[in-house]
C-alpha cells in the first residue's frame, strides 16, 4: 500500500465514474488511489484473484477509450516523459467493484468499500426518484444490489 492514505469523499468518488461501453465504471488508477494502493500493486491483487473478475466485472480499455478519460491526458512539457500510455487501464463495473471488496483487505479498504456501496446505492435512488428508468429496470437493479450486498455480508 502507498504511504499516502486518505479518505476520498463521495463527491470526489462520483467524479471518478465514467460511462464506457454503455456501463458505469471506475478505472483501476482511481480505485487504487481510493483504496490506498499504487496502481501496480492494486492490479497485482486483481491478477492474483483473476477468477473473481469475469469480463462483465472488469475489462481493459482500448487505447482510444483510455485517451478519452481525463486521467490519461499525456504530458506535454517537451521532455518526452509521459508522452505515451504505459499500459491500457482496466475498467471495473459496479459488480467488479463489489468483488474488489472481497480481494482488498484492511481498515481503509473496508471504509472505502462502504463508501462506494453507498455511492452506487445513492445513484440508483436518485435515478428511481427521478423516474429515469422503467420499473422493470429498477427491480433488476434492486435485486442485483441486494444480491451483491448479501454476497459481501456472507463472505
Amino acid at each position: 500500500m502507498s504511504e499516502e492514505i486518505s479518505i476520498i469523499s463521495a463527491e470526489q468518488m462520483e467524479n471518478l465514474i465514467y460511462t464506457i461501453r454503455g456501463q458505469k465504471v471506475m478505472l483501476d488508477v482511481d480505485l487504487a488511489k481510493i483504496y490506498g494502493y499504487e496502481t501496480k500493486n492494486f492490479n497485482r491483487q486483481v491478477k492474483n484473484n483473476i477468477e473473481k473478475f469475469p469480463s462483465d466485472f472488469m475489462f481493459q480499455l482500448t487505447k482510444e477509450e483510455s485517451l478519452r478519460c481525463k486521467n490519461f491526458t499525456l504530458n506535454s512539457n517537451g521532455d518526452m516523459r509521459g508522452q505515451h500510455i504505459k499500459y491500457l487501464p482496466y475498467a471495473f463495473t459496479e459488480q467488479g467493484i463489489y468483488m474488489l471488496m472481497t480481494v482488498l483487505k484492511g481498515e481503509l479498504a473496508i471504509k472505502q468499500s462502504k463508501a462506494l456501496i453507498r455511492l452506487f446505492k445513492g445513484m440508483k435512488d436518485y435515478i428511481s426518484t427521478n423516474v429515469l428508468i422503467s420499473t422493470d429496470d429498477f427491480l433488476r437493479l434492486s435485486i442485483q444490489t441486494n444480491e451483491n450486498t448479501a454476497a459481501i455480508e456472507n463472505k
